[in-house]
């Protein structure tokens, strides 16, 4: 477990923690991985997983932390988590709503990153550029998709003959075992950093070609525009603004459609748009967290209560699927024809 001394510098360790002693009235706590810093301490990973004990049911995994700089990320999914385990100990309906579904929690991806205070892992590897991803395309010159030059420089993937970072393996080994079994699953990964818009990514991030599910996550987006018609969220294909190397979501989701079974499984992002904060307190920019997370005290509290309808309104989308999903070949053809228009058109 960590130290007194790594638990002082990481309340959201703290947090996860504390919330691993709750969690346990009401579902599932695992160690995923224990992930060795710089000085021999070993940090451990947790999940979290709620509902039914049936994997095949409709499943939403939420995610963060792949990123150290980004804890706002880990706070925002940690403040849900903390209300899902307040919901659990007196809410019936939330209690039935459960039992038709699972809903499972992955909040702190790359500890050692964020104790080092700094993007990559302890091994200085981008987690996001780790996977065995080639983009399509992609200047060898743009090194914030990915590059092997040199771990001293940002973006770095790892050398091309390693295995992925122990914190990548964890990840994608809870992803297969949590996710893939069900029959209608949708993982939401929620980072920082990018723009003053709050954006919901989905694959791909390795090539401008359209996703193959793009039918399903507008038929999700339409959804959202007519039950939170004032929503604030931005949807679209994540190389709508830039391409990558390495993505995990890419190959995660790859390696989910090489499979005979033809389940659904949505994998999305949540990229926070922190320049809204930067533009409001420039100062934050002299902090080497102020360019990801926000700094005073009632942003950071705004930040953590904004999501919080994002999360509820994708667990009752994911249980109540077949109502918008469950699309025949025709409907489905359509929405297609609509989302290729609407994002690639």
């Amino acid at each position: 477990m960590a130290t007194p001394s790594l638990t002082k510098r990481l309340p959201e360790h703290i947090d996860l923690e504390t919330l691993a002693e709750i969690a346990q009235r009401y579902g599932e706590v695992k160690v995923e991985a224990e992930v060795p810093l710089r000085d021999g301490t070993k940090v451990p990973v947790y999940s979290f997983a709620f509902g039914s004990t049936k994997k095949e049911v409709p499943t939403l995994g939420i995610i963060a932390g792949v990123h150290g700089l980004e804890r706002i990320g880990t706070r925002v999914v940690t403040a849900y988590l903390r209300s899902v385990c307040e919901l659990l100990s007196w809410d019936e309906t939330f209690k039935k709503t459960l039992q038709r579904c699972r809903l499972i929690f992955y909040p702190l991806v790359n500890p050692g990153g964020m104790y080092l205070q700094q993007r990559s892992n302890p091994n200085d590897v981008d987690l996001m550029r780790n996977a065995p991803v080639e983009s399509e395309g992609l200047s060898p010159w743009f090194i914030m998709g990915g590059q092997r030059i040199s771990p001293k420089l940002p973006w770095f993937r790892g050398k091309a003959d390693s295995e992925m970072e122990l914190e990548a393996k964890a990840l994608c080994s809870f992803v297969t075992r949590e996710l893939w079994a069900s029959k209608f699953s949708v993982s939401l990964d929620v980072h920082s950093g990018f723009g003053s818009v709050d954006r919901l990514w989905f694959p791909y991030a390795k090539t401008q070609e359209p996703f193959p599910h793009m039918a399903e996550v507008y038929g999700l987006k339409k959804l959202m525009d007519r039950t939170y018609p004032n929503h604030i969220y931005c949807v679209e294909p994540q190389s709508k603004q830039y391409l990558a190397h390495g993505d995990l979501w890419d190959f995660l989701y790859d390696q989910y459609e090489a499979r005979e079974d033809k389940n659904i499984f949505l994998p999305l992002s949540l990229e926070l748009g922190s320049w809204s904060w930067v533009k409001k307190n420039p100062r934050q920019l002299f902090s080497v967290l102020g360019a990801f997370n926000p700094v005073l005290p009632h942003r950071r509290s705004r930040a953590l209560r904004r999501h919080l309808l994002l999360f509820d309104f994708l667990l009752k989308s994911v249980v109540s699927n077949r109502t918008w999903a469950g699309l025949g070949k025709e409907d489905r053809q359509a929405l297609h024809d609509e989302a290729f228009k609407f994002w690639y058109g």
